[in-house]
C-alpha cells in the first residue's frame, strides 16, 4: 500500500533521526522564525517529583541537543543528581511536534565558553546577577544584584567571562518521535529507537 501524499510514513522517513530532525527543525525555523528552537526539557529529581519548563536549543549535531543554563538552578541540581531528560517541541504553525529522550551531561568549559562570548553583552551581565531558582525578596531585589553586576562589568572594553555556577547541557538522544497532525485524530507517530550503532524505525498508534 502506498502513503498518501501528505503521509509521514515510517517507510519513507530518513534512516537517521538526526537528518530527519535537521529538515523538520529547518522547515519550523521558516514557518516561526527564532520560535522554532523553543523546547520543553522536562528533569525528574532524584525521588520520582517531575518538572518541565521551556528553554532554547543553543546547539545540534550528532552528539545531541545543547541547552544552557544557571548550574545551581532547580533543573540543573535534578540533572546532576538524575542525568536523564526528555525535550519536546511543537510548533503549531506545522502541526507537528518531536520529543527526544535521553541522557545528559554537562558540555566541556571551553564550549559554553564559546558559546557565552557571543551572546549580547546584558544577556552576559544578567547570567551574574541572577540566582536562578532561589526565592528572592522581590523585582527590586533582583534590579539591585543587577546594577551591582553592571558596576562590575562597566568597562565596555572588558569581556564579560563565564560565570563558574553557569554553561551547558548535552541531550544525547536514545529515542526520537516524531508526531503530525491528521484528521479523525488518526496522527501520524513515527518513533526511532536507538538499537546498538543503529535505529529501529516503528509507527506508534495514536
Amino acid at each position: 500500500m502506498t502513503p498518501s501524499p501528505d503521509a509521514f510514513d515510517e517507510r519513507t522517513v530518513d534512516a537517521d533521526p538526526f537528518r530527519q530532525f535537521e529538515r523538520w527543525y529547518a522547515e519550523a525555523e521558516i514557518a516561526t522564525g527564532d520560535k522554532a528552537a523553543a523546547m520543553t526539557i522536562a528533569t525528574a529529581s532524584t525521588d520520582g517529583h517531575p518538572a518541565a519548563r521551556v528553554v532554547l536549543l543553543r546547539g545540534f549535531d550528532d552528539r545531541g541537543l545543547v541547552f544552557y543554563t544557571n548550574y545551581e538552578s532547580r533543573k540543573a541540581e535534578e540533572l546532576d543528581a538524575n542525568p536523564r531528560a526528555a525535550a519536546l517541541f511543537y510548533w503549531s504553525q506545522l502541526d507537528r511536534q518531536i520529543r527526544i529522550e535521553g541522557p545528559v551531561a554537562r558540555v566541556p568549559r571551553a564550549e559554553s565558553e564559546v558559546y557565552f562570548a557571543h551572546r549580547p553583552r546584558g544577556h552576559q551581565v544578567g547570567a551574574w546577577a541572577s540566582p536562578q531558582s532561589a526565592p528572592i525578596e522581590g523585582r527590586a531585589f533582583l534590579e539591585a544584584l543587577l546594577a551591582e553586576a553592571e558596576a562590575r562589568f562597566a568597562d565596555p572594553s572588558l569581556e564579560v567571562p563565564l560565570p563558574p555556577f553557569w554553561g551547558g547541557y548535552r541531550l544525547a538522544p536514545e529515542v526520537f518521535e516524531f508526531w503530525v497532525n491528521r484528521t479523525d485524530r488518526l496522527h501520524d507517530r513515527v518513533r526511532y529507537r536507538r538499537a546498538g550503532a543503529g535505529w529501529v524505525i516503528e509507527r506508534l498508534a495514536p
